[in-house]
């Protein structure tokens, strides 16, 4: 539910300065994306919750000290993986039978854009826009696909990989555009594939097998049990069958704030970011 802005108090316009997650389990950038999974907050509802946090802190603050709050936060955008895993590659009401994979990304990066250019619109001017992990590689999918030692699967990587081609050019393309904005796109999937390559020197054990979970590369049934754990996930390249191990997600976001194992944002990091006057 929207919040109304007559509602805001003090402390929540403390709370909104340090920063708000909008986040929501299950979300994809369409609305259709993770629907059997349940309630969940699609991208445009969540911008639309930004919207009304702009609302809020313009009564509270006023208008300038608003826009010049969201003039100088950086807002990290990550949303996509769902919009497959729980909907395209399960061809959830018949999707692929209405879209090839190359028009689905073209729906989802124009979604994207829009969505972008709504925040544009409430002074948004720094955004961490995140893309997609090698998802052809999660314990699903290689036991799904019947991979045999644990290689990727080439079909659903490479529709990513034009999914994040898309996104990167329609990044350049809107601060071409907009030149008093700052796009910095962040390549998850090089950044994910350094480590799958590399496993040793980052110290993980094995690269296929899921933490928690059932079957061939823990893929086939998930996690639901702590009895399922292994004893040590951070050797564990992931989690579960579709998600990552915190040890992962700590060397991404390292490359994220600062490139500290290897680059992957451009064209600046989030450090550089933050720093950054427009």
């Amino acid at each position: 539910m929207r919040t109304g802005a007559g509602s805001v108090g003090l402390s929540n316009v403390d709370g909104m300065i340090q920063g708000v997650s909008y986040a929501s389990a299950a979300a994809g950038i369409i609305s259709s994306s993770g629907s059997e999974l349940g309630m969940h907050v699609s991208l445009t509802q969540q911008v639309q919750q930004v919207e009304d946090t702009y609302e809020q802190l313009s009564l509270a603050l006023g208008e300038a000290a608003a826009a010049n709050l969201f003039r100088r936060s950086v807002f990290f955008v990550s949303i996509g993986s769902n919009d497959f895993i729980h909907y395209y590659l399960r061809n959830v009401s018949g999707v692929q039978m209405r879209y090839l994979p190359w028009e689905f990304n073209q729906l989802l990066v124009s979604t994207m854009r829009q969505e972008i250019k709504n925040l544009y619109n409430i002074n948004v001017r720094k955004v961490i826009l995140m893309g997609l992990p090698p998802v052809g590689c999660a314990p699903h999918f290689l036991e799904e696909y019947g991979s045999q030692t644990g290689e990727c699967i080439d079909y659903i990587n490479n529709v990513v990989i034009e999914f994040n081609y898309a996104l990167r050019h329609m990044s350049n393309e809107f601060i071409s555009q907009h030149p008093d904005s700052m796009i910095s796109y962040c390549d998850t999937f090089e950044g994910s594939v350094d480590i799958l390559n590399n496993r040793e020197r980052y110290g993980f054990v094995t690269t296929t097998d899921a933490c928690c979970g059932l079957g061939k590369y823990g893929g086939l049934i998930m996690c639901v049990l702590p009895q399922m754990a292994c004893s040590d996930a951070s050797s564990h390249v992931w989690w579960d069958e579709f998600h990552p191990t915190d040890a992962v997600n700590r060397i991404l976001a390292d490359n994220v704030w600062s490139g500290q194992h290897t680059k992957m944002c451009y064209p600046l990091d989030l450090q550089q970011m933050v720093k950054l006057k427009l």
